[in-house]
């Protein structure tokens, strides 16, 4: 259970969901002073914050559901396969 905490707690994940949140308040808000600078994205603006924003959710929901060691188990498979079948592969490309 202590490395499902870790997994969930990862920096990455941190990120897409905290820039997730901005461009989703970004998005809702509109114009807007945040301290010395102010917000005004406009339909356009707002409307790509909305896009960016819900799609970092997006990767800090995959990212906490399936972890980088599962990528890294996909990947290694993947480099094992190709160095397996690298002569198949050379005779499809090649065409010889």
């Amino acid at each position: 259970m202590n490395e499902l905490n870790n997994m969930t707690n990862s920096p990455l994940t941190t990120f897409f969901l905290i820039s997730g949140i901005v461009f989703l308040t970004i998005s809702v808000i509109g114009q807007s002073k945040l301290f010395f600078a102010e917000i005004n994205p406009g339909c356009f603006g707002r409307f790509l914050a909305l896009i960016i924003g819900i799609f970092s959710l997006i990767c800090a929901v995959f990212i906490g559901v399936f972890p980088l060691e599962s990528v890294d188990l996909v990947k290694n498979y993947l480099a094992q396969q190709l160095q397996q079948n690298i002569s198949s592969i050379n005779q499809l490309l090649l065409g010889s």
